[in-house]
């Protein structure tokens, strides 16, 4: 498997497993064949595992699998959501889920931290869910004098070895994150052709993903891929009960002229997908959503087939699904 330079954290895979599918999340898999995606995913040349307490089993399983001891190489991320609150109360916040993430997989140290929140200004309304938005999102002010300097500390002190934000808030807070002295090491940014971020985007200005990967790659972050087949919305079916109006189904919907052009290719979308979002400039390892060893193998597969051709890129593109 190819490899890239994820920031200071150094060399990585270009393919990361992502703890949804295997924490039982996106879509049914069963425990035994969670443990075993993951085993499979380090024996074909994953080097990241990209975890999170939100993603429900993922952690105790990585913990369970590897009993502490990962192989050399093997890279952890694990997450926080935050939200806004009291200001002297961050840092006590993100060291205990910190701590409760670290027993639940066994590990001493992490290799990065993620603040897995929106960021917002303050003062900002958004457009879907404001009245709870202290719960999903954390206000500049709050990012800027508590919990950057929380992260900086647990790196100082060795626990983790870097901090990141999810690039998935409203853009013009994460390019000022970017901007912002400390600098996070790394910024989880969605990569799909659609340029959708779906039913996370609670804000009204556009998403801005490649704008977000681009400025995070100039100031020397690393840059995690996701969302590469948008939830499902560019496979050929998604594979769980979603709401005709979710933002996910009209995604689906509206991406039928994508599986087309797939048909045309004799090539399953998700396969492509992936491919495109590996073609992607600016993304040093993406994130996959997998939930068992079937699903692995075919984005393993895409990997190994190597980026696009630039006319294949041109054709997709020509489809005019970005979202505006």
């Amino acid at each position: 498997m190819r490899t890239a330079t994820l920031g200071s954290l150094g060399e990585v895979s270009r393919l990361t497993l992502g703890g949804g599918g295997i924490g039982q999340i996106w879509g049914d898999t069963s425990h035994d064949e969670a443990t075993a995606t993951l085993r499979a995913a380090l024996d074909a040349g994953i080097t990241v595992l990209d975890a999170a307490p939100m993603y429900r089993n993922c952690e105790a399983f990585i913990g369970e699998t590897f009993a502490g001891r990962l192989p050399a190489g093997v890279k952890v991320t694990t997450k926080h959501q935050l939200g806004t609150p009291p200001v002297g109360e961050v840092a006590a916040r993100l060291t205990a889920s910190l701590e409760a993430s670290l027993a639940a997989m066994r590990l001493e140290r992490i290799d990065l931290f993620f603040l897995h929140s929106n960021l917002h200004a303050d003062g900002f309304a958004y457009a879907h869910g404001d009245a709870n938005k202290a719960a999903f999102s954390t206000a500049w002010s709050t990012y800027m004098e508590a919990a950057a300097p929380a992260f900086e500390r647990l790196k100082a002190q060795g626990r983790i070895g870097g901090w990141g934000v999810t690039g998935i808030g409203v853009p013009t807070a994460v390019l000022a994150a970017i901007e912002h002295t400390p600098r996070p090491d790394a910024v989880q940014a969605i990569a799909n052709l659609m340029d959708s971020p779906g039913a996370l985007k609670r804000y009204a200005e556009p998403a801005r993903p490649r704008e977000i990967a681009a400025a995070a790659k100039a100031h020397g972050l690393g840059v995690m891929g996701i969302r590469a087949v948008q939830a499902g919305a560019l496979t050929a079916a998604i594979d769980r009960e979603l709401s005709p109006n979710s933002p996910d189904r009209t995604d689906y919907d509206r991406a039928a002229p994508f599986r087309a052009l797939c048909a045309r290719w004799g090539e399953d979308p998700a396969l492509v997908a992936h491919r495109y979002a590996l073609s992607m400039p600016n993304i040093d390892t993406v994130v996959l959503g997998v939930k068992n060893r079937a699903e692995l193998a075919q984005c393993v597969a895409a990997e190994a087939m190597g980026d696009l051709e630039p006319a294949q890129m041109a054709e997709i593109d020509a489809l005019g699904l970005r979202t505006a």
